[in-house]
Order: C-alpha cells, then sequence, then structure tokens
C-alpha cells in the first residue's frame, strides 16, 4: 500500500510539474507577409515582436514570416479565419473580397496622401469600418500602416501622360478583383502575378509593367529590371495589421492592450521611415538611370474616378461614405 501509495504522489507530481511547464511554455504568434527583408513594412513587425515579447516576457513567442513563405500574399484572411494563421498585414483589396463595402478603400484616388489616411482611419468612417471586418470576417485590425503612393514602373520607356497612352501595356497586378479593375481604370491591360514573381516577369518581358510604392521599388530592386517611372499617385495605399479572432479571443485584456499599443508603435515606425524615404528616393532612382516622369494627374484622376462611380462597386458604398471621406 504505501508503494502505491508513494506511486501516486509521484505521478500527481509529475502531472503538477507537466501541467506547470505547460502554462510557462509561451504562446506562439505567426505573422505571415509577402514583404521582403529590409521593406519598412517588413522591419515594422520586429517593432512590433520586440514589443510584445518585452512588455509580456515569457508569455508570447512571435514568429515573422517573410517573401509569403508562409502564405501566399492575398490568402492570409482565409488562413487567419481558418485558424491556421495569428497575424498578416492585409489589404483593403483583400478584405473588399468579403466586405463589399470595404471596395471604397480599393479605388484610385480616394485617400489625398498620408496624413488624410490617417485621418480617415482614426474617424468613426475607420471605426465603422473595422467594425465590420470583426462582425463579418472574425479579425480583428489593430494598427493602420502607410504602404506608400503607389506610381507606375515600366519596363521601357513610354510617354505616358493621360491613361490612354497605358492601352496595350501589360501591368502586373495582384490577382484579386479589386486590383485588376484598379489597373484597367488606370489604362492597361492588367496581369495578375504574385508579389516574389514580379522581378523574373520584368526581366524576361512577360509584364511591361508593375505599380507599387517608392520604397517597395527599390527593396525589391526593380529598378535593375526597368527604365521609367511615371509619377501618377494613383493609389495612396495601405496594410492593416491583423489578428485572427480565433487567436485574439485567447488573449486577457492586458495582452490585448499591448499588441494595440505594439502595433501602433509598428506602424508609427513604419510611417515615419516610409515617408522620409519617398522624399530622397527620386534621386535614387535617377541615380540608377531611370526615367522619371510627370504625366497629366488630373487626367489620370478623372477617368479613374469616372471609372469608378460607374461600376458596381460604387453601389455597395454606403451612402455618404465617400462624401464623409472628402470631407476629412
Amino acid at each position: 500500500m504505501r508503494r502505491m501509495l508513494r506511486a501516486l504522489a509521484g505521478a500527481l507530481v509529475g502531472t503538477a510539474l507537466l501541467a506547470t511547464a505547460a502554462q510557462a511554455a509561451p504562446m506562439k504568434i505567426r505573422i505571415s507577409t509577402p514583404a521582403v527583408p529590409g521593406d519598412w513594412h517588413a522591419e515594422m513587425l520586429y517593432i512590433f515582436k520586440e514589443y510584445v515579447e518585452r512588455s509580456l516576457p515569457g508569455q508570447f513567442d512571435v514568429e515573422i514570416h517573410l517573401n509569403a513563405t508562409l502564405f501566399k500574399q492575398g490568402t492570409e484572411p482565409a488562413a487567419m479565419q481558418r485558424g491556421n494563421l495569428d497575424m498578416a498585414m492585409i489589404s483593403a483589396q483583400d478584405i473588399a473580397k468579403q466586405i463589399p463595402e470595404w471596395s471604397i478603400f480599393t479605388a484610385g484616388y480616394i485617400i489625398r496622401d498620408p496624413e488624410h489616411l490617417k485621418r480617415v482611419f482614426a474617424s468613426d468612417v475607420g471605426r465603422e469600418m473595422f467594425d465590420l471586418v470583426r462582425e463579418r470576417m472574425g479579425i480583428e485590425i489593430l494598427s493602420v500602416a502607410y504602404l506608400g503612393t503607389r506610381e507606375l514602373n515600366l519596363r521601357e520607356v513610354r510617354d505616358v501622360k493621360t491613361p490612354a497612352d497605358l492601352a496595350g501595356v501589360k501591368l502586373r497586378m495582384p490577382g484579386s478583383d479589386t486590383w485588376q479593375f484598379l489597373g484597367r481604370c488606370l489604362g492597361a491591360d492588367p496581369v495578375p502575378v504574385a508579389f516574389n514573381e514580379v522581378y523574373l516577369a520584368l526581366k524576361t518581358g512577360t509584364i511591361d509593367g508593375q505599380d507599387n510604392p517608392l520604397p517597395t521599388d527599390q527593396k525589391a530592386k526593380f529598378y535593375e529590371v526597368t527604365e521609367q517611372i511615371v509619377l501618377t499617385h494613383h493609389l495612396v495605399d495601405k496594410v492593416f495589421l491583423s489578428i485572427s479572432g480565433k487567436t485574439w479571443s485567447k488573449l486577457d485584456d492586458e495582452q490585448k492592450e499591448v499588441f494595440r499599443e505594439a502595433a501602433q508603435a509598428a506602424a508609427f515606425f513604419n510611417d515615419n521611415n516610409r515617408i522620409r524615404d519617398e522624399k530622397k528616393l527620386l534621386k535614387f532612382f535617377e541615380e540608377q538611370g531611370l526615367v522619371i516622369t510627370e504625366p497629366d494627374r488630373e487626367a489620370f484622376r478623372r477617368h479613374v474616378q469616372e471609372c469608378y462611380l460607374n461600376s458596381p462597386y460604387a453601389e455597395t458604398w454606403p451612402e455618404g461614405l465617400l462624401e464623409r471621406i472628402n470631407a476629412l
């Protein structure tokens, strides 16, 4: 009997130790992004990681997967909804696939500049749209990061003044319908190509050009396989650092507060560096031999806005939302 009691006591101690070890094991948070190393919206994730792990020592192990090595660009929201992925930086285009009202943020020439971007998403407009993502997608948006103002980047020099000058140009755009529609509104023939395949597609002539913010063009070294940048300023782009509702529900109030603070700090870091880089990158591209040209932006703006307002996308925009955005 004494031997049985000793064995039972040992088993209980072992079970207690295992339970304590399990409680002490940090919760793994996996983040997937197509961002390339060195790009600011890749580096901002390390700011997030450092903030969380320093503020909540031993509680979390944040894993960052760059270059779309974990999930392909655009597939992250579904992976988060399934519970297969904890966090990602998702686009308005990703969200609009499931929430048509969000297509207003995919339209060209709606958001004017980085300051306007901040005001929109810090306002009641932003809160209402974030609520839709929480309710319909089960995803919590933690912060908004400025991705940059998108410009055209062409493989060969062309005289581009109006959208008509892009007729026949095979312009790489991400694969979603909203991205492809923007490409058509710009006057080009959009071609869906994954981000990590763009460099080779430009080099081989599979595509004639691509559109991205200048810092992304630099980090991805697109200047090595292109000859021209056309400053269309057609989209003030943004990404939303987001967390799966399944993961979010596992956090207590203190952890949620730290995650939000970390996401805001990461976005602040990204935005400051991107805006600074954009101011000096034109000189860099000129030094690399690229031709920098200015189109008739008003002609582009009129054409793109008319394209959207006459499309089914505008029919999904909540009444008065465009006016509210313009008024901010």
